[in-house]
């Protein structure tokens, strides 16, 4: 609760800055109204977050291969982004995920942490976002993708093992024409229409459902996306898909998926290339066939 000094201080500084607002007032009022605005300022600061700034944390952790934003709520990543180019892709001696092993990660607080018990008979897969097979030119490398915090579960059977691994490789596939191939990958948790359902507006309603694992730890994602971002001459190329996290039909078309990052960026509440003009971004499906290659 505020004391009367700090009453005190929003009064005045209520008239003062209706002074400076209108210019009624002499100079010493303009540099008080300054002043208290300073004050105002540093006395929240040094208020209510000399406590502490309780978050949200995100951690951001750097592997060799690939770096992640992990969301401490949900225990899944935020997003993941690797840099591939055929270099990074050329297997190292002796590299094989066999040698890897599903691993918790204890750079996040144990309160935080994704646990291996979370998925133990669950029904879903521990889905990489950053690919093992994007990870070979060492065993530590590949090791490193198989950390808790690279993982959002995924449903098995039709996806994970099937069409999201067709999307993998579509990646990596493109360094074969491209000389640098940036991706990000995360989960999405949409909002389902409920069929038949309608606001007294006459508008549509959603809700938002998901399931979780172990003991209400982990939060199964409804989608996943992967952004691709190519350096292209003096631009760039780019797409976006989105997948839900089902079984799809191997011979659905890729082009199926394609979404707008303006779309990604509102359900998942980031922004991508801040730094560049999206607006001068070329397609990359325009310069490339966007589809995936199917395989057993």
């Amino acid at each position: 609760m505020a004391n009367p000094s700090q009453f005190l201080w929003l009064s005045v500084g209520f008239f003062l800055g209706l002074l400076c607002m209108f210019g009624v007032g002499p100079r010493e009022a303009v540099q008080q109204c300054q002043q208290l605005h300073r004050h105002v300022a540093r006395d929240v600061d040094e208020g209510i977050l000399q406590f502490g700034n309780p978050g949200p944390i995100s951690d951001l952790l750097k592997r060799d291969e690939y770096v992640t934003a992990f969301n401490r709520r949900d225990r899944v990543p935020n997003w993941v982004g690797e840099h591939l180019t055929k270099e990074s892709l050329t297997p190292g001696p002796n590299v094989s995920r066999k040698h890897s092993k599903f691993t918790e990660d204890t750079s996040v607080p144990a309160l935080f942490r994704a646990l291996l018990s979370d998925y133990r008979g669950s029904g879903f897969d521990r889905g990489h976002m950053a690919p093992a097979g994007d990870a070979v030119a060492t065993q530590e490398a590949m090791d490193q993708t198989f950390l808790l915090t690279n993982m959002s579960p995924q449903v098995g059977v039709g996806f994970n093992r099937n069409y999201w691994a067709y999307l993998e490789a579509f990646v990596r596939d493109l360094t074969g024409n491209f000389t640098d191939v940036y991706v990000y990958t995360g989960p999405l948790f949409l909002p389902k229409k409920q069929a038949g359902q309608f606001s007294k507006r006459g508008a549509p309603e959603y809700t938002m459902t998901y399931s979780l694992l172990g003991d209400a730890n982990v939060a199964v994602p409804t989608h996943f996306y992967k952004v691709i971002l190519i350096p292209q001459g003096n631009g760039f190329a780019s797409a976006a898909f989105v997948l839900p996290n089902e079984a799809i039909d191997s011979e659905t078309p890729l082009m199926e998926f394609k979404s707008d990052l303006v779309a990604i960026e509102k359900a998942s509440g980031l922004v991508y290339f801040d730094k560049l003009d999206r607006s001068q971004f070329t397609d990359l499906c325009d310069i490339t066939n966007c589809d995936v290659k199917r395989f057993k």
